[in-house]
């Protein structure tokens, strides 16, 4: 090869070398940014969570006195209070239940306010927090990030998911129960997911707010989750798909969601399943989804974007910009095994 040739293909490769590590060093760089933000946002929502904890025993005191009851909302404030990690979920809604029992005409008016300010500012601290783990993962789980292994040791951010409250009601709630539920992101042949529209039937709102979901619900006994994402398919929409050719699970959602009188922790697992766009019968549905399934669209990422914006929610929140993914791993099923399992929220 001829001596020119051969340096100018060093000096190319060399820039491609150096332009690589430029990359990775400010792709660290910027990792640990994030996850400082993220042990910030933490402690910051562990503030507002003991803050509330501490009103939570003064209005046990004063709603209840020296009562069981009183003992009890005090017991529930400390457990959140000194719950690990992994427990806190579980701890904090069980207090949000109990404080949503309170009468506030048997608080003083300075501690209903205090009490609707530390709701508040747990909402603020949890959303501030999720968004920081939303950033952080949507980084670290890029595919050249995790093949240079750039997030290094640091633990993968989790979401916090707890009831959103914000003052102080009169109605009854319900304690949480867990759930496991196999969703579908069902694409047409042009890439567009069916959606459809629900809103609480127990909503103390008139008219409900309405929002848009995936097909999907829980898993029964004996099922697998492809089994489950099948039957809710043919359930909510009468198409008939084996199980097999379920693509996924893809994504994996932690939530908590206040339907029917009830607080739900679910664990949603989502596949992926190509069709022909069709007309989604209701026949098979049960009473109560006929009840709160008030339509459906085959939406593009585009249309979700514009629903958000014009303040309907879309669930999962983050499913306009997972769409591609979701297109491209639905004619590639055998890639879903070489990835790992994605949180999303």
């Amino acid at each position: 090869m001829i001596p020119w040739v051969t340096a100018v293909l060093i000096a190319l490769l060399v820039a491609a070398v150096l332009l690589v590590a430029l990359w990775a060093f400010q792709t660290a760089n910027r990792l640990d940014r994030l996850h400082v933000r993220y042990d910030l946002s933490w402690q910051a929502l562990d503030g507002a969570l003991a803050r509330r904890a501490v009103v939570a025993r003064a209005v046990a005191v004063d709603a209840y006195g020296v009562g069981p009851d009183g003992k009890r909302l005090a017991a529930l404030a400390d457990a959140a209070e000194r719950a690990p990690r992994q427990a806190r979920e579980a701890a904090e809604n069980e207090l949000s239940a109990a404080l949503a029992r309170v009468d506030p005409a048997s608080l003083p008016r300075a501690l209903v306010a205090e009490l609707a300010d530390a709701e508040a500012r747990v909402l603020l601290a949890r959303r501030f927090h999720n968004d920081a783990v939303r950033d952080t993962l949507a980084l670290r789980e890029r595919p050249a990030v995790r093949a240079l292994r750039l997030g290094g040791t640091a633990a993968m951010p989790t979401y916090f998911e707890i009831a959103e409250g914000g003052e102080v009601s009169t109605r009854e709630a319900a304690p949480a129960t867990r759930r496991t539920s196999a969703r579908v992101v069902l694409l047409d042949d042009g890439g567009a997911v069916l959606l459809l529209c629900g809103s609480d039937p127990e909503s103390p709102l008139t008219p409900a707010p309405r929002w848009w979901f995936t097909i999907g619900g829980a898993a029964q006994v004996g099922e697998s989750l492809a089994q489950t994402a099948a039957r809710e398919l043919e359930e909510e929409t009468g198409l008939a798909v084996h199980a097999a050719d379920m693509v996924g699970p893809l994504w994996r959602r932690d939530a908590t969601i206040e339907f029917n009188g009830a607080v739900i922790r679910s664990e949603e697992m989502y596949f992926v399943h190509r069709t022909v766009r069709f007309e989604p019968a209701d026949t098979g549905r049960s009473v109560l989804e006929r009840t709160y399934i008030h339509g459906h669209r085959w939406c593009d990422a585009t249309m979700i974007r514009n629903l958000v914006a014009g303040g309907e929610a879309v669930y999962p929140r983050q499913l306009a910009e997972l769409l591609d993914e979701a297109n491209a791993l639905a004619d590639r099923p055998e890639a879903v095994a070489q990835r790992p399992l994605q949180s999303i929220r």
